[in-house]
């Protein structure tokens, strides 16, 4: 499968774009408040962050709107300073590898106490390639530059995002199951590794026992062909694993494209969804209640504006620790 071409982070057009200051927009009292009061272990954070529709909500409102390129090279800066985000979804890792000196540049933008959700390279999750769960690949491209460039204490989950999968040829959910054990209990000791999937019928104890036998987590995701949260947990057990990683991706009803097309430029909440941002608030705080590290990083397309997301879901975590207190 070929592979498909990286954007440069020094390429003449991000250069050209550098010279423009980035500037985060300045925060509100409350949302100040808010994100001071958030534990320490709930890590928040959007699905990429190069997005010039987050004007007034990421990014200072001055002048024109920034691009996606002066976003995608200088932006994360700015990101960062947000007062809930604490993690963000490295997404380009998915599309090709990319050297220690790439990480180690995203690494110096952020501070203390931030977490990267590293997509693992899509070569590796795809049974037609000739590297799908391919061990040596996966230490030298993948997980080697991460953890080198990023930083032990900057690295977050490690994230092998598999597509809709014809189990058949696989042996099956077992068999699935077995491969998949065998390949990550290969890999180095030390990375948090999550496994996220696109099959309903993946959401079961035996393959949830298969990623904790192997020291994994699985990746909860709210994405139309998977059940809903819930039920993916009642999957999995009353003990939660080690670490709990959540991706609120896609809104119910919605293809990607469609829901790009309806929701571009992600500026506001276009279709609120009360319901899972409910079941989120719900799994955070049953996480925290059993001392548990927990990552969520929405996406634009699971309500119209990942920011506005995160923010209500906030407010709800909030609301949700103040009742229980009281």
């Amino acid at each position: 499968m070929p592979q498909r071409e990286q954007l440069g982070l020094f390429g003449a057009a991000e250069e050209a774009a550098a010279a423009e200051p980035l500037h985060p927009v300045a925060a509100s009292e409350e949302l100040a408040l808010l994100g001071r009061r958030l534990p320490e272990a709930l890590l928040l954070g959007t699905s990429s962050w190069s997005f010039p529709g987050w004007r007034g909500i990421v990014w200072a409102a001055r002048g024109r709107a920034p691009s996606r390129q002066l976003l995608a090279r200088a932006g994360l800066a700015a990101y960062a300073r947000h007062p809930l985000f604490r993690s963000v979804g490295l997404d380009r890792t998915y599309y090709g590898p990319i050297p220690r000196e790439a990480f180690a540049r995203y690494a110096g933008d952020v501070p203390t106490g931030f977490r990267f959700l590293v997509k693992a390279h899509d070569a590796l999750v795809r049974p037609e390639t000739t590297h799908f769960l391919d061990t040596e690949h996966a230490e030298s491209r993948v997980i080697d530059p991460c953890v080198e460039g990023l930083g032990a204490d900057k690295t977050g989950p490690l994230l092998f995002q598999f597509p809709p999968l014809e189990l058949r040829p696989l042996g099956g959910v077992s068999g699935f199951a077995g491969r998949l054990h065998a390949f990550l209990s290969r890999l180095p000791v030390g990375p948090l590794y999550a496994v996220e999937v696109r099959n309903r019928e993946l959401a079961t104890r035996e393959f949830y026992a298969a990623l904790a036998e192997s020291g994994a987590v699985p990746c909860f995701n709210l994405h139309p062909r998977m059940p809903r949260l819930g039920r993916q947990l009642a999957g999995h057990g009353a003990v939660l694993p080690p670490a709990v990683v959540v991706r609120w991706m896609l809104h119910a009803g919605f293809g990607y494209e469609a829901a790009r097309s309806r929701y571009a430029p992600f500026d506001r909440l276009v279709d609120p969804d009360p319901d899972s941002r409910e079941e989120v608030a719900g799994l955070v705080q049953e996480a925290l209640r059993q001392a548990r590290p927990v990552f969520v990083i929405a996406n634009n397309k699971a309500e119209g504006s990942a920011p506005r997301s995160l923010e209500a879901l906030a407010r709800r975590i909030d609301e949700q620790a103040g009742d229980a207190g009281g």
